[in-house]
C-alpha cells in the first residue's frame, strides 16, 4: 500500500487501527532481540544510557531487561497492580517478548474489560482482576489465584499506599520489585502516606502530590525484608529492588543517595495554572500538609 493510499485510508476511517497497533507492537518487540546485545556491556552505573520503552513509560523496560539477564530467575512470572489499561506497563514486555505468565490488577472494570479484549491476553497465560487494592486484602487476592513464594517481577504502582501494601505482603517473595516513589519528598527523610485503605489520589493540583512514600521509606521497609535497591529509572519515579539472595557482582547494593533521582514530572500543572513551583516549595508543601508520617 502506498503513503497516499494509506493516508487516503485513514481519513476516510477505512483501516483496522487495532490490526495497524498491533503490528506495530510486534515490530517493537522484535527490535527488542538485537538491542539485548548491548545489555552486555552495561552496569548498574550507566543503564541511563539504554534508551528502551516499548510498553514501559521510560527505561523501565531496559532495566528490567538488563535484570532478568543478570539473574537466574527459574520461576517466569509477575504481578503487578495498578495496571489502568496495561498500554503502559513494566511487565508487559516480560509477556509478549519473553512469554512470562502473569497476574494483573487494576480498580477499573472498564480498564480489565479492556485488556480482556486484546490479542494479546489469549496469545499470553495472563489474569487480569479488577481490585481495589488494600493492605488488608493483597494477601488474599494473591492467595485466591494460586500464587505463593517465589515470582520473577513484582510491580507496585498504586499512586498511594505503596509503601504500606509492599510492607504487607507475605504470599509471595518476587526476585525483582519495581516500585514508585514520590521524588518530591527528598532523597533524606523516610516518609509515607498515612495509611487509608481507602486513599485516592487528588486528581489536580498541588494536593495531587500527596501520594506514595519517599525512596529512603522504600528502602528501608526493603531492606527490611531482605532486598537491596539496585537503582532507580532515568526520569527518578520508578525504584528497583532485588532479593538479596539473588545478588551478584553485576546486580549489587547501592544507597538511596547513590541512585535517588528528582523526578521532572510537574504533575500538579494544569491548564488553568501553569506556574512553576521549585521543588523545595513543594517539599515544604508536602512536610505540612499534615499527610505524611516517618516511617
Amino acid at each position: 500500500m502506498n503513503l497516499k493510499l494509506f493516508i487516503k485510508k485513514i481519513i476516510s476511517r477505512d483501516i483496522d487501527f487495532d490490526f495497524v497497533k498491533n503490528k506495530l507492537n510486534k515490530i517493537q518487540i522484535n527490535q527488542v532481540t538485537e538491542f539485548n546485545d548491548k545489555l552486555r556491556n552495561q552496569n548498574l552505573n550507566n543503564l541511563d544510557d539504554l534508551s528502551l520503552s516499548v510498553f514501559s513509560q521510560f527505561n523501565e523496560d531496559a532495566i528490567i531487561q538488563f535484570l532478568v539477564k543478570n539473574l537466574n530467575i527459574k520461576n517466569e512470572s509477575f504481578v503487578e497492580f495498578g495496571v489502568e489499561n496495561y498500554e503502559e506497563a513494566n511487565t508487559r514486555l516480560l509477556l509478549e517478548k519473553d512469554n512470562w505468565s502473569g497476574l494483573v490488577i487494576d480498580s477499573s472494570e472498564n480498564n480489565i474489560n479492556y485488556i480482556k479484549s486484546q490479542n494479546y491476553f489469549w496469545r499470553h497465560n495472563l489474569t487480569a482482576l479488577s481490585h481495589f487494592i488494600s493492605a488488608e486484602n493483597i494477601n488474599e487476592i494473591l492467595k485466591e489465584n494460586n500464587l505463593k513464594g517465589e515470582i520473577g517481577v513484582l510491580s507496585i504502582d498504586t499512586d498511594g499506599n505503596d509503601f504500606w501494601i509492599w510492607k504487607e505482603i507475605s504470599q509471595i517473595k518476587p526476585v525483582i520489585l519495581v516500585i514508585e516513589y514520590n521524588a518530591k519528598l527528598g532523597s533524606e527523610k523516610s516518609l509515607s502516606i498515612k495509611y487509608n485503605s481507602n486513599f485516592r489520589r487528588a486528581s489536580s493540583g498541588l494536593d495531587k502530590l500527596i501520594y506514595g512514600a519517599s525512596l529512603k521509606a522504600l528502602e528501608k521497609i526493603s531492606e527490611e525484608k531482605g532486598y537491596s535497591l539496585v537503582c532507580t529509572n532515568k526520569n527518578g519515579n520508578n525504584a528497583f529492588f532485588v532479593r538479596d539472595d539473588y545478588l551478584n557482582q553485576k546486580i549489587y547494593k547501592q544507597s538511596t543517595q547513590q541512585c535517588f533521582k528528582m523526578s521532572s514530572f510537574r504533575e500538579y500543572l494544569d491548564q488553568s495554572d501553569l506556574q512553576y513551583i521549585d521543588d523545595k516549595s513543594i517539599f515544604n508543601f508536602l512536610i505540612n500538609s499534615g499527610k505524611f508520617v516517618e516511617v
